[in-house]
């Protein structure tokens, strides 16, 4: 059934369509699309499922090629006990580094994409200029290509060492997306909120500080979580400049005892154990800044 639509008295009487007024007694029947709701269970067994189909691919292609796996040697590359003291491997030191260096990038990211969305919107031309340069030159180029362009040219001149040029060349690239990202929440906030933090007195800096940054914040978060886990995987590109972080361990340790399969997975199980724990700490950051309604 539809809703009968009722004009108002000022839309009979005036001549110009008024309020629309929608009949109470009458209910627009509900299109919302359900899908039917799976168990718990038969979600477990599909994906079981899944994992003893690409176990059983993995080993019977290692079969063919005649790879005997050595899981039993991988721990001592994790960890090591020495005279009752526990040790890290040198796979938990490169990660040590790939922490370190993915902790002093956010803090960079954050700031070179604020203060570049800043400058695309503000009324200087100058300001605008300078920002669209920077994010067009580092959207536009490639990030190993940057990282070497930072490390072998730019690193001489100002003397700084390879992690510093590694943190650089990632703060630069990522802070690129990171601006379009702030600049898309700002933009988001709803013109009324500039027009009451202006009457009420506040300067740019006092309106982007205590109101529009605080909301933007909150809706821009998703986006800047998938940024953050792009600068974990990507900070492994640090390698090629002989950063010891957790990918150039890793080659370290499968140059001097050919375990690539185990070495590999292991790595890989590593980033994705920093990347999953960032989802969940960001998710949880979501929950907490939600307004209620």
């Amino acid at each position: 059934m539809y809703s009968h639509l009722v004009l108002s008295k000022e839309a009979r009487w005036g001549g110009w369509l008024g309020t629309m007024e929608t009949s109470s007694d009458i209910r627009l029947p509900d299109k919302t699309i359900r899908f039917p709701r799976r168990s718990t269970v038969q979600d477990i067994m599909m994906f079981a499922v899944v994992v003893a189909v690409a176990a059983w691919v993995m080993i019977h292609g290692t079969a063919r090629l005649g790879y005997h796996w050595q899981w039993y040697r991988v721990p001592q590359y994790l960890f090591s006990s020495h005279e009752g003291h526990v040790q890290a491997g040198p796979l938990l030191e490169g990660l040590m580094v790939t922490l370190r260096i993915t902790a002093i990038s956010l803090l960079l990211t954050l700031t070179f994409g604020l203060v570049s969305a800043l400058l695309r919107l503000s009324d200087s031309f100058l300001a605008r200029a300078l920002a669209r340069a920077y994010l067009e030159s580092i959207r536009n180029t490639p990030l190993l290509v940057q990282l070497f362009v930072i490390y072998f040219v730019l690193a001489p001149i100002l003397d700084i060492s390879r992690f510093a040029s590694a943190v650089l060349a990632l703060s630069l690239f990522e802070g690129a997306y990171a601006s379009e990202i702030f600049r898309a929440g700002i933009l988001s906030i709803h013109k009324g909120q500039w027009e009451a933090a202006y009457s009420l007195g506040l300067g740019n800096l006092s309106t982007y500080r205590l109101v529009i940054l605080p909301q933007a914040v909150r809706r821009v978060l998703p986006p800047l979580t998938s940024q953050l886990i792009s600068l974990v995987k990507d900070s492994a590109l640090v390698s090629t400049i002989a950063v010891y972080d957790l990918t150039m361990r890793g080659q370290e340790i499968i140059a001097e005892t050919y375990l690539a399969f185990e070495v590999w997975f292991t790595v890989a199980a590593m980033y994705l154990v920093i990347t999953v724990a960032l989802s969940l700490v960001v998710s949880r950051m979501e929950e907490r800044l939600k307004l209620k309604a």
